[in-house]
């Protein structure tokens, strides 16, 4: 991590919480109205946009350039801005558009900053029910329509006693769903379709495995910096950084990662 005084500090952390402030009416406005319409980004398969996601990125980055205006950004809909400071936003509008078209709650809002490489701080918002997840700098907290609370992740270091997330049932290619099952079969409970929201009980301490594939680094970093806040552990399937995207297996503990790590390697090689 580079060497950031607590003023700079305070101050993307604020800058954070205002892009998410910004994001939440605009994303809640579109949330289970029969008026919301789904393009489709894929020529085969579906991977819907809305112009909720849009507009959500959009008012974030016109945020940006009143409070930072020379930081970096990259977001899922707008691409890439370079910036001039060495700082750089990482934004998802809507992580989980299928699950927001759909109406579950499951889908959030993803914010991260770095400084060339993994997150330094990252937020994972969920407007509906008012759940604002915060990791980096010190800080691992949840906010929530009851007050804050303190984000810590559980020490289950078993695979017989974890329960184990992921999105899609497929997970990705052929043999990562094979080495996905393989891991699962293994665990006490497997649940799917929770999108960023995974990562988000995972620094709760509700849930133990976050296994995905196929990721882009604005699906993924902001997660990252509130998993390990908490005191979790996520990297690739081969155990190294996950914030450029692609695989990830988030765990609990370093116990558990280890030996998650260990089933999927054996499968992809």
């Amino acid at each position: 991590m580079p060497n950031i005084d607590q003023k700079l500090k305070n101050e993307l952390i604020a800058t954070a919480h205002a892009l998410a402030d910004a994001a939440r009416p605009v994303t809640l406005e579109y949330f289970r109205t029969s008026s919301l319409m789904a393009d489709n980004k894929q020529s085969a398969g579906f991977d819907p946009v809305t112009v909720a996601d849009r507009q959500s990125e959009l008012i974030m980055r016109e945020t940006l350039a009143k409070l930072r205006p020379d930081d970096g950004i990259v977001g899922e809909e707008f691409g890439e801005t370079t910036g001039s400071s060495g700082y750089t936003w990482v934004l998802d509008p809507i992580d989980g558009t299928r699950g927001y078209i759909s109406g579950t709650p499951t889908w959030g809002v993803l914010i991260a900053v770095n400084a060339g490489a993994g997150p330094l701080f990252g937020l994972i918002d969920q407007p509906y029910v008012q759940e604002r997840f915060a990791g980096g700098f010190g800080v691992a907290e949840l906010i929530g329509p009851h007050g804050k609370k303190p984000l810590h992740t559980r020490s289950v270091n078993a695979l017989a006693e974890a329960v184990i997330f992921t999105t899609f049932p497929e997970v990705g290619t052929e043999v990562e769903g094979q080495a996905f099952h393989d891991l699962a079969r293994q665990t006490k409970l497997t649940r799917y379709g929770m999108d960023c929201y995974a990562y988000a009980l995972l620094a709760l301490g509700q849930v133990d495995l976050v296994v995905e594939a196929g990721l882009s680094s604005y699906d993924i970093q902001a997660p990252i910096a509130v998993v390990e806040a908490a005191g979790g552990t996520i990297t690739d399937w081969q155990g190294r950084p996950a914030h450029d995207g692609g695989r990830a297996v988030a765990a609990g503990s370093k116990e558990l990662h280890a030996m998650a790590l260990e089933v999927l390697i054996k499968t992809i090689g």
